[in-house]
């Protein structure tokens, strides 16, 4: 039996007061409609309308909050970086580490 494993998707918004909200999906345009409608979290209720500025695939899980984690922490020029396609920030373009 063959299986197919689902993929995780790391994803951005950008909410009413242009903050940034960081979260995690196997199905993104159905996350950000969730959001938009007040079922999302606490943070984007309060900040709708919500609009989708970045997405990233992850093989599983795990590996996807792993990196919301990441973006969580990062300053918001970083992901504004991040957003617009600065390569050192995009995990395929990190340097192994030494």
């Amino acid at each position: 039996m063959n299986e197919k494993i689902q993929p995780w998707f790391v994803y951005m918004l950008q909410c009413k007061d242009n903050s940034y909200y960081v979260g995690v999906a196997t199905d993104v345009e159905d996350r950000v409609s969730e959001h938009n409608a007040g079922q999302g979290s606490v943070f984007t209720k309060k900040r709708r309308p919500v609009k989708l500025v970045y997405t990233e695939e992850h093989e599983n899980y795990t590996s996807a909050r792993k990196r919301e984690a990441q973006l969580k922490g990062w300053r918001r020029e970083k992901k504004e970086w991040l957003i617009n396609g600065f390569p050192s920030t995009r995990p395929s373009d990190s340097l192994p580490s030494v």
